[in-house]
Formats: structure tokens, C-alpha cells, sequence
């Protein structure tokens, strides 16, 4: 499910209306097994369609745990490619991710 969020105001400049999810869709579809993306400390690399498929499966699972529309999801992670699959998966559900800096300390963490 990818959801529209923006205004386009009359302009000589092409706009793309694709969403974040439908672009990587779309890329998936023409790059398939096509290198994504490379995590060398974590000894994965993922080709277009397997990052997509990885982005399906966390989608699916922020909705079975109830996250809706609009919702923010907070990510404390440090470098991952597993943190791409989530900025991914709740653009793709219309989901607000919140970052936070794995460095912040306990009394950060509370404000």
C-alpha cells in the first residue's frame, strides 16, 4: 500500500509521482538481481528484488503489530542494512520513522 502525499503546483519542471514505495518497486521490476545494496561489516549484499521483498515482509509485519497510517516508529540502530529495509517499509505504509542517534545516552533518550 503506498499512499500520496504531496501538492504539485504548475511548473515547466517534469515531477514524478511516484512514491518512495513505488519507485523502489518500479527499480525492483527493471534492476531485479541487479546489486542494491552492500553492508560489508555484515557480509550481505542484496540485489534490488531482495531488498524489495525484505521491505514487503517489514510492512507486513508493522501492520500485524497495529501500526497505522501516520503513526511514528522510532529506529535505534546503528549502521545496518537492515535500517535501509525499515526507512523503506514505513515509507511504504505511510508510516512518520523516527531516527535515534545510537549514541544517546539514557537521560537523551527520556527527552
Amino acid at each position: 500500500m503506498d499512499l500520496l502525499s504531496y501538492e504539485h503546483c504548475p511548473s515547466d519542471l517534469h515531477f514524478l509521482g511516484d512514491t518512495i514505495g513505488a519507485c523502489l518497486r518500479r527499480i525492483a521490476r527493471e534492476q531485479g538481481e541487479k546489486e542494491a545494496m552492500v553492508s560489508m561489516h555484515q557480509e550481505t549484499r542484496l540485489s534490488y528484488l531482495q531488498l524489495d521483498t525484505e521491505v514487503d515482509a517489514v510492512s507486513k509485519g508493522l501492520l500485524a503489530l497495529g501500526v497505522e497510517v501516520g503513526d511514528r516508529v522510532a529506529l535505534w540502530s546503528p549502521n545496518y542494512w537492515e535500517w535501509v529495509v525499515v526507512q523503506y517499509a514505513t515509507a511504504r505504509i505511510g508510516v512518520v520513522l523516527v531516527t535515534i542517534n545510537p549514541a544517546y545516552r539514557p537521560q537523551e533518550l527520556a527527552f
